[in-house]
């Protein structure tokens, strides 16, 4: 009895561990608020947002999204470019390739629209194996919300000086590890 006690507890702060995950990016700290596994990729995707935002309210977000079949990020990231070359609200940025680390990470904006007010989405993702099997996504989004069109200008200034930044950071950054768990906050 003594022992099932004991891995019960074990389990119950396993648990309590997983649910309090946090990323730390760009001096912000972003909480895990939603994992599930996705039918179409047979994998986990892990959503992060800040403290008071959730997956209905968020300004800035962190994603991980695991492909368990995916092989081959540069050819993936590739197919993903010419999808954002043919959406008609986006705009791609930039992508780079490296595939000495077979590595590849990608920036675009989409123009959007959330309770009446339009905003640009400022997406980056980094796709790159994951260390057993598979392929691993890490995405890290802004929205930029505006009023009047003349704030558009200063957006995509502060966008254009802070792109290569952020790629670099993300590039760099260590993927967090897959909660392979069904989380839903919505704090």
């Amino acid at each position: 009895m003594k022992k099932f006690l004991i891995i019960l507890c074990a389990l119950l702060c396993s648990q309590i561990i997983c649910l309090s995950e946090e990323i730390h990016f760009d001096n912000e700290v972003y909480k895990l608020k939603f994992s599930a596994l996705a039918p179409a990729t047979n994998g986990y995707g892990n959503e992060y947002y800040k403290e008071s935002e959730n997956s209905q309210n968020w300004t800035k977000m962190i994603g991980v999204y695991y492909y368990p079949d995916e092989t081959n990020p540069i050819k993936y990231a590739q197919n993903f470019d010419k999808t954002v070359e043919n959406t008609e609200n986006s705009m791609l940025l930039k992508l780079i390739e490296n595939k000495k680390s077979d590595k590849s990470a990608i920036s675009f904006l989409v123009n959007g629209c959330e309770n009446a007010k339009k905003y640009f989405e400022y997406d980056l993702y980094k796709f790159e194996k994951h260390p057993s099997k598979g392929m691993i996504v890490t995405k890290y989004a802004v929205k930029h919300f505006f009023n009047h069109e003349s704030e558009i200008e200063n957006i995509a200034k502060q966008i254009k000086e802070n792109n290569d930044k952020y790629l670099e950071m993300l590039v760099i950054s260590q993927p967090p590890r897959i909660i392979e768990e069904d989380i839903a906050f919505e704090n």
